[in-house]
């Protein structure tokens, strides 16, 4: 059993519940209602190398949702009493198999340029807050869930071991492959990720221009 922390649209902590229980009732309600009056804690990752390029996990095709889509490079449900960056480190490693530091915005634009990004994966936290995500499944329906979500970004050099098998691998781009392919081939991409792209679009380069 997985505990979730659940919080009202307002971001005010109203309990916890078993993972499986509150997707059950929130499907239920989005299917009478067409909305969700609660929502999870949860965050959302892009990681790029060095260089720029960012890193893009492709969703499986057994998926229900979103199957076989390019999306951000992490993300996860926070577990009861965790925060958003001990979610983060844990999800680095259980995702992608390397270990992640969280550091303030000052102390981040410092320490990734002498940092070993090689052996370490340096993130700050971009944003906090409500965020809509948007999953379409396999027959075209289209389904909105709200997370009070929070946002890193962040860089990683070394090698990365592939752990998550509800995803098909992850695929290298640079800012201008990406906006390219997303401008050319919407379709190929979930719509979070063209969120987060548009609006975080100032965060995503080399490290040379942070």
């Amino acid at each position: 059993m997985e505990e979730l922390e659940i919080f009202n649209l307002k971001g005010k902590y109203i309990g916890s519940e078993d993972r499986k229980k509150f997707y059950a009732e929130i499907k239920e309600e989005f299917a009478k209602k067409g909305m969700i009056s609660r929502q999870a804690k949860s965050i959302r990752v892009l990681m790029l190398n060095s260089k720029g390029r960012v890193f893009l996990q492709k969703r499986s095709k057994f998926k229900e949702e979103n199957s076989g889509l390019y999306d951000k490079t992490i993300g996860g449900h926070a577990r009861k009493g965790e925060s958003f960056e001990m979610c983060t480190i844990r999800e680095c490693a259980e995702e992608l198999g390397f270990p992640a530091s969280i550091l303030p915005e000052k102390e981040f634009t410092s320490a990734i340029n002498w940092t070993h990004l090689d052996v370490v994966g340096l993130f700050r936290k971009v944003d906090e807050g409500l965020f809509e995500s948007v999953r379409i499944g396999k027959k075209g329906e289209r389904f909105v869930q709200p997370f009070f979500n929070a946002v890193f970004i962040g860089y990683f050099d070394g090698p990365i071991k592939f752990i998550d098998g509800e995803s098909s691998g992850l695929e290298v781009f640079s800012m201008d492959e990406l906006e390219d392919e997303i401008f050319h081939f919407p379709e190929k991409f979930t719509e979070d990720l063209k969120v987060m792209v548009k609006k975080y679009k100032h965060f995503l380069k080399p490290i040379k221009s942070v």
